[in-house]
């Protein structure tokens, strides 16, 4: 299921970003992309998420991200973290998590991650020292269950 997951983001890529879109080629921010993934790998998502400002996690102060993530994936310690995982990241220090990728390897000194970046599109990059400063919890799909 992890190359599966991995070859699903990938054809995201080129993505516009879109602030709460999920269709693949028209647009995306970073959950819409985890829930079209979901569509394509898991099946009919489990839930709808509300409307949301650009600027939700700072003025609202509330852990909805992380919460969903909770309730529909399963955690793993960052150090388990494997190619086809979702991952979460705080943008600030204080701030609710509000960004999230899929890891698309875990292999060499780097790890790269499919992400839907702002102002630009759904890209596939580096996972260097600023993303994993900010990194603070991976999930497994509901089917990839495995410790």
């Amino acid at each position: 299921m992890r190359a599966e997951v991995v070859a699903a983001a990938r054809g995201w890529l080129g993505t516009p970003y879109r602030h709460q879109a999920s269709v693949k080629g028209e647009g995306a921010d970073c959950l819409g992309l985890v829930r079209g993934v979901w569509r394509e790998v898991v099946g009919e998502e489990p839930e709808t998420p509300p409307a949301y400002r650009a600027d939700w996690a700072e003025v609202g102060g509330e852990e909805a991200l992380l919460q969903a993530a909770r309730r529909r994936l399963v955690e793993v310690p960052l150090a388990k973290a494997r190619a086809g995982d979702v991952l979460l990241f705080r943008m600030s220090a204080g701030c609710p998590v509000k960004h999230c990728a899929i890891l698309s390897a875990d292999d060499g000194p780097e790890w790269k991650m499919i992400h839907a970046y702002w102002g630009r599109s759904v890209v596939e990059g580096w996972m260097g020292p600023w993303w994993r400063r900010r990194l603070v919890a991976a999930f497994r799909w509901p089917a990839t269950k495995e410790t």
